[in-house]
């Protein structure tokens, strides 16, 4: 079973992240940056696949020069090898964008039975992507899982909503994206650290997949950010004092600001 992985590299959630003055665009070198949470986790699922069905694990990402570092975690997880999408002309793409070099270079995997992603990144947190990508695979998507079983050539698959749980199925291949509660990672161990330096990382440019430059990045994009300002800082709350009427005033105050 040969599964194809999406990783991401993102500003660490715990570091102040902010847009760059020249074009608004994410300011990546402000903040630490790690692999994505429920990258990690969708990493994991492959590695459990493979083991229970066999074959290899590919893990792809598309960023710049630094998300090597996140390549070699998930290699360093287990996976078997990776593809690094990166150019200078991808800075400032969309999702439409993204998907679609991601496409061509899930294309340069042969015979792929399975494409895994995150349901959102942590950074742009559009959630579009695995969907956009089924459809320029043409292939069945089955997202926003909770958990993953596959069954000869079927994927099965619970997708938790507010009104209950869904039952998913598909026939493979397939695109398939997981939720924060599909499992608990692993910690890489000393020798997959060491095993991942030596495992094979190809590195493809636009060109590589058959892009212009004017297709991608801010250029070729349908959305941009065109003003940006710092957040106003935190303003002092209102003190209530409660003479018996306390209640009340604080009514008032919430009325006022239109919470209730």
């Amino acid at each position: 079973m040969n599964i194809v992985v999406l990783v991401k590299q993102v500003p660490d959630t715990w570091s102040e992240r902010k847009l760059t003055d020249a074009d608004h665009t994410l300011d990546r070198e402000s903040a630490d940056a790690v692999l994505d949470e429920i990258n990690e986790r969708a990493v994991e699922e492959a590695l459990l696949l493979q083991e229970a069905h066999g074959g290899e694990v590919t893990v792809i990402a598309m960023g710049p020069d630094r998300a090597t570092d996140a390549i070699r975690k998930a290699l360093s997880m287990g996976a078997d090898k990776a593809i690094h999408v990166s150019d200078e002309a991808l800075h400032g793409s969309d999702v439409l964008a993204t998907a679609k070099v991601l496409a061509k270079a899930i294309g340069t995997v042969e015979n792929v039975d399975l494409v895994i992603a995150g349901n959102e990144a942590t950074d742009g947190r559009a959630g579009a992507v695995p969907a956009i990508l089924a459809e320029l695979l043409g292939l069945p998507q089955v997202t926003q899982l909770r958990k993953v079983t596959v069954e000869g050539t079927t994927i099965k698959g619970e997708r938790e909503t507010d009104e209950g749980v869904a039952f998913l199925e598909a026939s493979l291949p397939a695109v398939v994206s997981v939720t924060e509660k599909i499992n608990e990672p692993r910690y890489p161990s000393f020798k997959g650290i060491m095993a991942a330096k030596k495992k094979p990382v190809s590195t493809l440019s636009v060109a590589d997949l058959g892009f212009d430059a004017s297709e991608v990045g801010l250029s070729g994009a349908w959305t941009q950010v065109l003003e940006a300002a710092p957040k106003p800082p935190r303003s002092a709350g209102q003190r209530v004092e409660d003479g018996g009427d306390g209640g009340s005033k604080i009514a008032e105050f919430l009325v006022g600001q239109k919470l209730i």
